[in-house]
């Protein structure tokens, strides 16, 4: 049932553009696995080897830190409409902050978003696809604003005011190097 490709073709491209929801998983080299549901328009497919997702401002910011650490990740989308598919890209991924030389160009195919707190750009190892019999069915209805509405409020400094309380180191104390972090 489990299919292996060394890159995106089009017809995966297009699986993943259909999706709204994926996840991510990275892991230190000691510590807890981190696993976060994904969502909003952020997901982009740059190339057949490499794909990259704008990371918003959330608890903690476990990501960075492992991929500094790491650089393992590992990003899934299941589908949940009438059509089963679990699609998994396998790669090494890392931070781009504001400032460092990728951002532009990012910041070009991926639209900001109030509270953005990096880019994290995974150069594919492999693609694994499997059935996802299993997987109940669900309906889309909207994207959640809370987030947004909640970096808004904020306004620029009190997000990086959390950024530097909240965001500066995982919960396993490991530095994530965020600009306002340091």
């Amino acid at each position: 049932m489990a299919k292996f490709y060394d890159a995106l073709d089009d017809k995966l491209r297009a699986f993943i553009e259909k999706q709204h929801m994926f996840f991510t998983a990275t892991v230190p080299e000691e510590g807890r696995i981190n696993l976060s549901p994904k969502g909003m328009d952020t997901f982009r497919c740059l190339d057949d080897k490499t794909v990259a997702y704008l990371n918003l401002t959330g608890s903690g910011n476990e990501t960075a830190a492992h991929l500094i650490e790491s650089g393992r990740i590992t990003i899934m989308f299941c589908s949940y409409d009438k059509n089963p598919l679990i699609l998994k890209i396998y790669g090494t991924g890392r931070p781009v902050h504001p400032g460092d030389s990728e951002w532009d160009d990012l910041a070009a195919q991926i639209e900001l978003i109030q509270g953005a707190r990096q880019y994290v750009v995974v150069d594919i190892d492999s693609v694994q696809t499997s059935c996802g019999y299993g997987v109940p069915r669900y309906e889309f209805v909207e994207e959640r604003d809370t987030l947004k509405r909640w970096a808004e409020a904020k306004g620029e400094d009190g997000v990086e005011d959390y950024w530097r309380e909240n965001n500066a180191v995982s919960i396993d104390g490991q530095p994530t190097r965020h600009p306002v972090g340091k």
